[in-house]
Parts: structure tokens; sequence; C-alpha cells
């Protein structure tokens, strides 16, 4: 995703201001920072976007995860749904957490399917992490429903799919927490970096909290005052990172823009190709256009598009093979391959991860093809492409 294609002089000047004062930390120091604030500045900047009420920068994506599972109070046994196809991340802070993943099927939006989700609750339930993969949003309003009926905590994984929406509401918004990824390559980039937003001031303490110490953040000037309310960790996230995520983060209204511009050029130019349908979105407004993903008739001809799209310098993810995002490939977690025992191997409702079939998820993704949609591609470059698109399906 594009945020590494437009670094200048905003980047640069941000964090100048950081190299200048010396204070690389997020937290005290005021009398040398100069008044500079930079993880502060872009927490507020993240609220004005998204239109939470509080929001919560950590050191990246899984930190975010990890620090809302826990400010949510979800940890030791407790079953949490996600789909299949996600980055490992998201089952990754699930287990950290001492939580248990199981895995829901996904449908045409490439997210968590509602209608699927009743299969694989239990008794041992406690929230639904839906993630709205690629740009774009899961059926979040009926997800919502089903997690309202239920008593679930919904927790979104929004780390793919900052400014999008769904009916003029801000993805990561419809929970009790959302989380976006601010790394090398996200829509916004710190470098390394994640973000936390929520309407619940508990949950917002908490997490303040939980990312640096169980510090309570009261103590003023001198941080050795602070009290910690509960027991946390280290994820905070360096002023460094923050600016120039920060600079990043006021361009967001100019990649959306630019990436639906790109999109849209793309999709009208396959529009009228007889193979190909496109992947469902709930409200295609609100998609930030970071991928086009569309569907073939068969695993066969997926394949050999993909195969004819990389020969003609359109390479494009074929989900279906890839070691990140799709389960089939989890051997590492199928396998319970870890450095040291982990606390979820106690529990007696561990699911067997290594025969777990997603039948309808296979379906889907043995015909999806995803073409990454970019920031600095010129007119020109655009129709090449479409040229280079058009020549791959005739073969």
């Amino acid at each position: 995703m594009p945020g590494f294609e437009i670094f200048g002089e905003e980047e640069r000047k941000e964090v100048a201001d950081v190299l200048e004062t010396g204070v690389l930390f997020r937290y005290g120091f005021e009398g040398a920072r100069n008044g500079h604030f930079k993880a502060f500045e872009f927490e507020k900047k993240l609220c004005e976007i998204t239109g939470a009420k509080y929001s919560h920068l950590c050191s990246s994506g899984t930190a975010a995860l990890c620090t809302a599972l826990a400010a949510c109070g979800i940890g030791a046994g407790d079953e949490v749904i996600i789909p299949g196809f996600t980055f490992v991340a998201t089952f990754e802070a699930i287990i950290n957490a001492g939580a248990i993943p199981v895995f829901g099927e996904i449908d045409e939006t490439l997210c968590l399917d509602p209608d699927k989700l009743e299969e694989v609750i239990t008794k041992k339930t406690r929230a639904v992490v839906p993630v709205h993969m690629c740009g774009a949003m899961a059926r979040i309003d009926e997800i919502k429903m089903f997690c309202d009926k239920k008593g679930l905590i919904l927790l979104e994984d929004a780390c793919q799919s900052l400014g999008a929406s769904y009916q003029g509401k801000a993805l990561g918004t419809f929970g009790t927490s959302g989380c976006f990824s601010f790394d090398a390559v996200k829509t916004v980039t710190c470098g390394e970096g994640g973000g936390i937003i929520t309407d619940d001031k508990d949950i917002y303490e908490k997490a303040d909290q939980y990312a640096d110490h169980g510090h309570d953040h009261l103590g003023g000037p001198d941080r050795g005052a602070d009290d910690h309310p509960i027991i946390g960790t280290n994820y905070r996230i360096s002023e460094l990172n923050a600016a120039v995520g920060l600079a990043q983060l006021n361009k967001l209204d100019q990649i959306l823009c630019t990436q639906r511009k790109n999109k849209l050029a793309i999709k009208d130019a396959m529009a009228d190709l007889p193979e190909v349908s496109f992947r469902y979105i709930p409200d295609a407004k609100g998609d930030s256009a970071s991928f086009l993903s569309f569907f073939l008739p068969t695993e066969k001809r997926a394949r050999q598009i993909a195969k004819n799209l990389a020969h003609n310098k359109v390479g494009c993810p074929y989900w279906y093979d890839n070691n990140w995002h799709y389960y089939k490939k989890w051997h590492h977690l199928k396998e319970m391959k870890r450095s040291a025992k982990l606390g979820i191997e106690l529990a007696d409702n561990l699911p067997d991860y290594n025969n777990i079939v997603l039948e309808a998820s296979d379906n889907i993704m043995k015909r999806t093809i995803s073409m990454q949609i970019m920031l600095a591609w010129t007119k020109e470059d655009i129709e090449n492409r479409i040229q280079a698109i058009m020549k791959s399906f005739k073969g």
C-alpha cells in the first residue's frame, strides 16, 4: 500500500523537529522538546479522521491488536473468531493474549461471513475480530448485530483499511475498539507503527496503560511518580516514527483520492471481460481502493491469469498460495511450531489447526486475484497496465 510512495519535505520537517530537540521518547521531557509531541498530535489527528473519541499509537499494528485485546479484557482460554484470510498478526496477537483463535468462513467481501458465524460460536466464544481486508469492509453492520445479539466483544482489525468507511462511518468505529497498522507498506506509514481507536474511556485508559508498562501517566513531568493500575508491557512508539506518520496522515485525503481514481480506471477497463466478476464491497463509496480484487470462474483459470499477468509485468497476489495471508500455508500454526510452550496449549478447547477445513473460503480464494493500486502511476502507466491486462486475458 502506498504511503512509502510519497515521502517528501513534510516528513523531513516533522522528523527534523524531533531530531533538533533530541527527545525521541514520546512521554515527558517537556522542557527540552520545544512543544513537539508527535505521537499525541498523531492520535488527535486520527480521532479527527475516524470520528473516534480516543486513540492510542503503538509500535506496530500487531502491538495495537495485542493492546486492544488486553484493554477489552480478552485473555486466557477465551475463544476469538477470526477469518482464515488475514495477515498472521491477527492470530499471533490472539495467541499472545492466551486466547484461542477460531477460524470462520469468508464470503465474497473477502472478509468474515456473518451468516456463518453461528457455526463456530461456543460457550467459550468471547469476541469476534473481523478483518477489513485489502482496503474495504466486511458486512460490518451484520457482524455487529450478531455480536450485540450474542453479547460478544467486536474488535475490528482495520489494519489494511485506514480511510475506508461504511455508510459514512469509519471502519474501526463499529466495535468496542478498532486497530490500524502503519508499517512500511500500509496506506499511511510510520515505518513501524499501529493505532487503536475507541469511544470507551475505560478501554482507552487501559490501552494507554498496558502499552507502557502499566503507567497511568498521571504523575506529571516526573514519570517516576506515575502509578501502575495494571500489569503492562512495552508497545510504545518513538517520536521519530510518529513524526513520519503524522506527515503521512495529513496526506490521507490526497492518497485516497488518487487511489480511487486509479482503481476506477482499471476496473472500468476490465468491466467487460466476460470471465471477471468483482469482489463484493458493501459500500463502494467507502472503499479505500488500495486493491482491485476480482474472481475468475475456476481455480485453473485464476492460476493461468495470475501467471499471464506476471509474464506481462502486472504481478498480482494470488492469495490462495500466499504464505502470510491465508490459513492453508500457516504450517507453523497447524503444527504448533514455537520457540517455547504456549499458554493456549494448556487449554482444553484448543482446536486441531492441522485439520481445519474452510471449504467456502477455499472456493472463493482459489478464484481470487488482487491487483495493488499505486499512487505513482501516470496516465501512461495506467494505459500501459490496461493493455497488459487485456493481453493477459487473451492467453
